[in-house]
This record gives C-alpha cells, structure tokens and sequence, in this order.
C-alpha cells in the first residue's frame, strides 16, 4: 500500500517519491521552496502500511530513507536481502534531496537514514535546530580537485572559474585542497569543516568561484576550468579519474568529518533494529560491494560501530 511524499530536491530537484522507492519525476527548484514546503507540510503522511506507527522493540520492521544513487541504494538492497534472512523486514524510500532525509528522521516518520557524512549532518543539525545522531560508519568518499581542460593547477589560468560544492559541510574541502596545492592562501585556524570563501586571505590569479550543488559537481566540469568533486562522481561521468584529477583527497584527517554514516533519532543506536542494520551494512556482502564498485574508488569503512560512534560523535560535534 505505498503512499506518495512530494520532494522538492537539493537544490535543484523535484518530483514525488514512493514507499517502493521509486522516484516519480524530476524537475528543478529552490532549497527555499524545499524548506517552506517543509514547514508547511509539517509532519508528513507517511503512513503507507502503519509505516510511520510507533513500534516497540518486537517489531522486525526497519524503515529507512536513503539517497537514490549506487553507492547508497545498492548497498542498501544488499542489506535488505541479508536482513530478509534473518526476519527482519527492510523498507526503504529511495530520495534525490540531502534535505527531507534527516527531517523525516528528526521527526519520527523514518528509523534511519542513509546519505551523508558527518560533517554534513553536524551543520544540518546547527542549521535545523535537529538533533540526528550517527549509529555506524559504512564508507569513506575521497574528493579532488579535478579539469577536463587543463593538466595541473599551475595550468589554471587568471580569472580561471572552479566549481565548489554550495553545502558547508563540502565547500571547504575545495578550498582546501587549493590552499594545499598552493594555489590560494587561507586562514589556516579554520576547520576544513568550516572553510568558506571568507577564509580565502590570497587569490593571486583571481579564481572565481561558482557554488553548485554537490551532487552536480561532475556534471560542470564541462563548463568550468576546473571543479571540486567526489572521486566517484566524476568516475560515474564517465571520466577517468587518474586522468582529469589535479589533485586528490590525501589528508587523514578528512577520513572522520567525511565518512558516510547509517543515522537515526537519539537513542536509535541503541536498539535491536540498529545492531541488525549495523551487522547487514557491515558484512563482507557489503565490503566486497564496495571494492568492486568503480575499481574501489569508495572507502568501506567498519571504524565506527554502534558501541564506539557515540565517543566519536561527542568529539566530532563538540
């Protein structure tokens, strides 16, 4: 008995999507409408088969909402074949937006969510007033500054245009990684989880910088000289990574903020349903997956679990 919830996108996207998970149509508008629609909406008619009941710890029901693309839905529909096994039953609304999906959770209408990182969940939870917690890590996903036109950064002309990801939690890993190859000067007190273009003190070629939606990164590259990215994006373009990257992700210290997380409501990771999610999503079904997914240009990650997450939470969002 699916139902249909209206997504109005990151910025950009629209369209419906099912309790099945397919996403009805796509089409373009803005996060103001996103975040209006959400208010106006209020808590959403979720209810497709007692979906968004309260349930007790008996129930073998997990209801997640999870981004439409490979390295979240395939994972996700291994997992529920592994769960399936074991009696549980796994009920998933794939989405376009990195908007609705910790809304929904934050509002009880969803067990879980898989989409984003922890620095983006950390700034969206600042920004909402929400409080999302991360269970357990799944992988990692390394970016990079990357061209289609040129062949390193010193090759990037005056007044060069360089496509950032328009999120906070991303946009400062562009600048960084500039900053690291020496093409501009930043303030360098700044958190890469905090830089923005007002933490750039030197742009001596007079970059200027376009802020796109960070799933549309590999898409601009085309029309821009040169654009952050995530590795697999541009990989799923149809672009050679090695080729068109000018330099890539190699800071350790990126591995925590930008590891993607399964996350729920507080108190979520300590129940039945994120033990079984956390087993599922972190089995060698779902490694080998990851190894074999675009020559292992994604990280499977194991490091946080839902007995030690809650230490690195705590550290991480201080």
């Amino acid at each position: 008995m699916p139902s249909t919830l209206t997504t109005f996108g990151s910025p950009g996207v629209s369209g419906s999507i099912t309790s099945s998970g397919s996403l009805a149509s796509s089409g373009l508008a803005r996060r103001s409408l996103l975040l209006s629609g959400l208010a106006a909406v209020g808590t959403f008619a979720l209810t497709s088969c007692g979906l968004a009941e309260a349930v007790g710890e008996d129930d073998r029901t997990i209801s997640m909402i999870v981004t439409e693309s490979a390295p979240f839905q395939d994972p996700t529909e291994i997992v529920k074949d592994i769960l399936a096994e074991d009696g549980w039953t796994l009920e998933t609304t794939y989405v376009t937006d990195i908007i609705q999906p910790n809304q929904v959770v934050a509002q009880g209408e969803f067990d879980a969510n898989f989409f984003q990182h922890l620095a983006y969940l950390r700034q969206f939870n600042e920004d909402n007033g929400t409080d999302v917690e991360p269970a357990f890590s799944v992988y990692y996903a390394p970016s990079g500054i990357f061209s289609l036109q040129h062949d390193s950064i010193e090759d990037l002309p005056e007044g060069a245009q360089i496509a950032l990801a328009v999120d906070t939690a991303n946009n400062g890993r562009g600048i960084k990684l500039l900053a690291d190859a020496g093409a501009i000067e930043i303030d360098d007190s700044k958190d890469v989880t905090e830089l923005s273009q007002r933490d750039i003190t030197a742009n001596p070629k007079d970059f200027e910088f376009i802020e796109v939606d960070q799933q549309s990164t590999s898409q601009t590259l085309p029309d821009v000289d040169a654009g952050f990215a995530f590795a697999r994006l541009v990989a799923e373009a149809g672009h050679d990574v090695d080729e068109t990257a000018l330099i890539l992700e190699q800071d350790d210290d990126v591995r925590i903020p930008f590891t993607c997380v399964v996350a729920g409501a507080p108190g979520f990771r300590d129940t039945e349903k994120a033990a079984a999610l956390q087993e599922a999503f972190q089995s060698a079904e779902v490694q080998h997956w990851f190894d074999e997914y675009l020559e292992g240009s994604l990280d499977f990650t194991d490091d946080f679990t839902v007995d030690s997450v809650d230490a690195v939470w705590e550290d991480f969002s201080a």
